[in-house]
């Protein structure tokens, strides 16, 4: 049996590799490709044989031909503009280029070797909240050397660690093959790579629940799963719920219902609805009564609530509470995931 485990964990050893390399080969074809797409821009741009007008025609094009990528947006299109512009024509990059002697292009090798090895979602961070070229490189090497995934490069820009830590020094790029942690929940890796055809409300819909389900079980201490579009009967009529766990430190089921659209108080009454029929026909008799955790994703803002029993002592939904999910961790995933599928225009 031990000789059979160790076959069977070489096995997964080999699919976690190869899935790696995959991802790896995505993100470097992404990065390459918004590389590539802003040069085009840039030139055509600074030649003056564009304009802005010519550029939103670009991105109405893009959205009739591709309607899947929305990364492809007048801002998204400008945003690859200034990604070529920092790092395509730079004297200082360019006196980095010099560890790449044998290369035919000395740019592109750069590119490839040093700006791919980190996700798209990282570089607009790192464009967006950085000044100079020296500060920009200094969060991409050290995103690579520390594998950081895009929320500890976020908290690194916020707290200044470049001024704090690197002023008057020097640094040189050592080159790594490890990838930073998290690259494979890039939003921009999940479009390019799956390219959903969302159609319709519904299919957005199934597709966040899908992930809210691996997002509840990575991140929510205590829960397992019971199973999705669970069937409530009442009277002659079947109800289908979307997300069903058992927290088994709360000793009760956690119903989540989600709601393309923007909160409505009515809402909450149905979810109560679904946790009696869960209490009266599900609930075992030394079981809590059931929790639900309503999730809007309107236009503009996602709204979390919970639905507790209302026989329940303040202590007790205090409790409640602290072993839950946290409402803003809750929101800022749904608005991630919501992300993945359509961006809007600021």
């Amino acid at each position: 049996m031990k000789n059979i485990t160790t076959d069977f964990k070489q096995i997964i050893l080999l699919i976690t590799e190869a899935r790696n390399r995959v991802y790896s080969k995505a993100n470097a074809e992404l990065v390459m490709l918004y590389f590539n797409v802003g040069k085009i821009v840039s030139e055509k741009v600074v030649n003056g044989k564009w304009g802005d007008g010519t550029v939103n025609d670009l991105a109405d094009y893009i959205a009739e031909k591709q309607p899947v990528l929305k990364g492809f947006n007048r801002r998204g299109l400008y945003r690859m503009k200034q990604f070529y512009e920092v790092y395509g024509d730079n004297e200082i990059v360019s006196t980095l280029l010099t560890q790449f002697q044998d290369a035919d292009d000395k740019s592109d090798r750069f590119v490839t070797t040093v700006l791919t090895q980190i996700p798209w979602s990282s570089h607009l961070h790192i464009l967006n909240k950085t000044k100079t070229i020296e500060e920009k490189l200094f969060y991409i090497y050290n995103s690579i050397k520390e594998k950081l995934s895009v929320r500890e490069l976020e908290r690194q820009l916020n707290s200044a660690t470049f001024e704090r830590t690197m002023l008057g020094n020097k640094f040189s790029f050592a080159m790594t093959k490890q990838l930073p942690q998290g690259i494979f929940k890039d939003p921009y890796i999940f479009e390019f790579l799956a390219l959903p055809e969302i159609h319709s409300e519904n299919d957005l819909q199934q597709a966040l629940i899908k992930n809210l389900q691996n997002f509840i079980l990575e991140m929510g201490k205590g829960f397992t799963y019971m199973g999705s579009e669970y069937r409530l009967q009442v009277g002659n009529k079947d109800y289908y719920t979307d997300l069903l766990f058992y927290h088994r430190d709360l000793q009760c089921m956690v119903l989540f219902e989600l709601k393309i659209e923007e909160f409505q108080p009515e809402f909450l009454g149905k979810l109560n609805f679904y946790l009696e029929a869960l209490d009266r026909d599900v609930k075992r008799p030394h079981e809590n009564p059931s929790i639900g955790v309503l999730l809007c994703k309107g236009k503009d803002v996602e709204v979390v609530e919970y639905a507790l029993a209302r026989n329940l002592s303040p202590a007790l939904i205090a409790d409640y509470e602290t072993k839950l999910i946290d409402k803003k961790l809750l929101a800022e995933k749904l608005h991630q995931l919501s992300e993945i599928f359509y961006r809007n225009e600021e």
